[in-house]
């Protein structure tokens, strides 16, 4: 058995070592780039904020092979991502692929017949001749080089032990000691992963393990076993990020707050240790689908809070792993109401993150080939967006809001609109949702309770009634309490931007519509900003609030009015 178990171990690195050499013949054009964490935030050698806006892409179904490569050329779903605004990928795997050379050494075309795959074995041979007859590992390593050629960083993912669909409390991959799960094998899976990539200059990152879960888990282990993971993969790459995820698939790190992480990266010198949580819809479906979504954003607002939001507070980076909805919009009222939720919080906190998915489609999943994915960000094609509007909202996430290197002004507030990923915007006199690059630094007065655009005369939100537009009192925010400029956050999820217009009539003013909340909304152009009577505050699950919901975010990169001056001034290249 020793023996046997030798023979496969230098088998594997003599596989390991020809992908290795292999995949460093050709050159990447993608600069080298060394990340480390600097406080909560992750940043470059020059200590400037590096933010991950990422997005899934298996290679961890059963033949081990990136999805999408029967489907469109390697090089042009790269390009892709790239021109998307992607900057990252989380590239998954399983950890056969770095353990078992049986496996690793397959080519691509063998392992895709063993699935009766021969469909997708000609879309490869159409769409990447060059790939079909390299090994699994080989193949592996192609794709994070291609994505290093466009410019894409990469973190590697260890999704799964056995190649397949994750996941299940009962798959055998949940958790250390389940029939799958060799926690031996798997340090030294990482550890060979982690020596392979090692140099490779778009490699970033590796995430120890996806999901964890089932019924052996607990903490005690977890520390045990994590960390000796943690310890294998940064001794053999001590340049590369190291991301824990937590407990409950991924969703539970709360026992951090009890007990840290005794590796020797933790601290601020080596700045190496990052970690991972998951948040899907489908972790509170029925609430989503039923109860009233302010209170159930706000609910679920505090659960991330308490299950690992905490860390940012501790100086820890904080990295949103997977998390995504149906993209193809009004088949799941749960999944609607919940990614504009997501997506203020993300805002809000100015997390890294990676969106669950890229893949339009799987070559198998779960017995069936050519199955769709309908989180997918691109169709079954793999050649068009699958919805343009969906997507909008997540790029709107992808630009640093603050952090170093991002502290060009004075904190100021944003006015966020999650549901379609854009910003309250000054048009000449008027206001609408425009591109977040372009807004402006508002401030939010918290005793006046008054929105003002910054400047030597302060400009001051006024509600004019109900259904007209919002407009900006250029007489300057006024000392008297208008009810009118007086806006406060009146729901659980504290996206909802309300004066009180019952006060206005009683000063004798005329805002229409009877009085009550009236809250910021959009106008039925799509665009423009207009204050309407305040809905689906609390208790109604049927009322869908989300035009309604404003995330008032912080910033304190240059406005694009201050870059552009900066510019013309010579003070900072274009």
């Amino acid at each position: 058995m020793q023996y046997s178990h030798l023979l496969r171990r230098v088998a594997l690195c003599a596989v390991l070592a020809f992908a290795s050499q292999c995949c460093h013949r050709g050159k990447s054009t993608v600069s080298a780039v060394t990340l480390s964490t600097s406080s909560r935030w992750i940043v470059d050698e020059a200590g400037r904020r590096v933010k991950l806006a990422c997005v899934n892409w298996p290679s961890h179904l059963e033949p081990v092979v990136t999805e999408g490569l029967g489907n469109q050329p390697v090089d042009a779903i790269s390009k892709k991502v790239s021109a998307l605004g992607f900057n990252c990928v989380r590239l998954t795997y399983p950890i056969v692929l770095a353990s078992n050379a049986s496996l690793s050494s397959l080519t691509v075309r063998r392992s895709l017949l063993a699935h009766g795959l021969a469909g997708t074995v000609a879309g490869v041979e159409a769409n990447n001749p060059g790939l079909l007859d390299l090994t699994l590992i080989e193949s592996f390593r192609a794709v994070v080089e291609n994505l290093g050629e466009n410019g894409v960083m990469v973190i590697l993912d260890n999704h799964v032990s056995q190649p397949g669909w994750c996941c299940a409390d009962d798959d055998g991959n949940g958790f250390f000691g389940d029939r799958h799960f060799d926690a031996d094998v798997w340090v030294q899976g990482l550890g060979n992963m982690a020596t392979m990539f090692a140099g490779v200059q778009n490699v970033v990152g590796m995430s120890l393990r996806n999901e964890l879960r089932g019924p052996r888990q607990n903490p005690d282990d977890w520390y045990t076993y994590m960390q000796r993971g943690a310890e294998a993969v940064h001794a053999a790459n001590p340049e590369a990020l190291v991301i824990m995820g937590g407990l409950s698939y991924d969703t539970d790190l709360s026992f951090l707050a009890a007990r840290a992480v005794d590796v020797s990266f933790a601290n601020a010198a080596a700045g190496k240790l990052v970690f991972e949580l998951h948040w899907y819809s489908f972790a509170d479906a029925r609430a989503w689908e039923a109860e009233n979504a302010n209170e159930v954003c706000g609910h679920a607002a505090r659960g991330l809070a308490r299950r690992g939001g905490f860390l940012l507070d501790a100086g820890f980076p904080l990295f949103l792993s997977e998390f995504g909805a149906d993209t193809r919009g009004g088949v799941s009222r749960g999944g609607d109401r919940y990614i504009p939720c997501v997506a203020a919080v993300a805002a809000e906190l100015d997390l890294d993150w990676a969106l669950w998915a890229l893949q339009g489609s799987y070559a198998l999943r779960q017995g069936v080939a050519g199955a769709e994915e309908v989180y997918g960000v691109l169709d079954s094609s793999w050649s068009n967006v699958r919805n343009a509007t969906a997507l909008a909202r997540i790029q709107s996430l992808q630009r640093p809001l603050r952090g170093p290197g991002y502290d060009d002004a004075r904190a100021y507030t944003v006015l966020f609109h999650p549901i379609t990923g854009r910003c309250v915007v000054r048009r000449a006199a008027a206001l609408e949702l425009g591109r977040c690059e372009d807004t402006e630094a508002w401030e939010y007065a918290q005793t006046a309770s008054t929105l003002a655009l910054r400047g030597a005369t302060p400009l001051c939100l006024r509600a004019e009634g109900s259904g007209r537009p919002a407009r900006l009192d250029t007489g300057g925010c006024r000392d008297d309490g208008d009810a009118l400029s007086t806006w406060r956050l009146v729901s659980d999820s504290t996206m909802h931007v309300a004066v009180n217009a019952t006060s206005s009539q009683a000063q004798g003013q005329d805002v229409g519509g009877g009085g009550g909340l009236l809250c910021l909304d959009v106008g039925d152009d799509g665009r423009t900003v207009v204050t309407n009577p305040c809905r689906c505050l609390h208790g109604d699950g049927e009322c869908d609030p989300e035009t309604q919901w404003f995330k008032l975010v912080t910033s304190t990169r240059a406005t694009a009015a201050a870059a552009a001056a900066a510019v013309a001034r010579g003070l900072i290249a274009t």
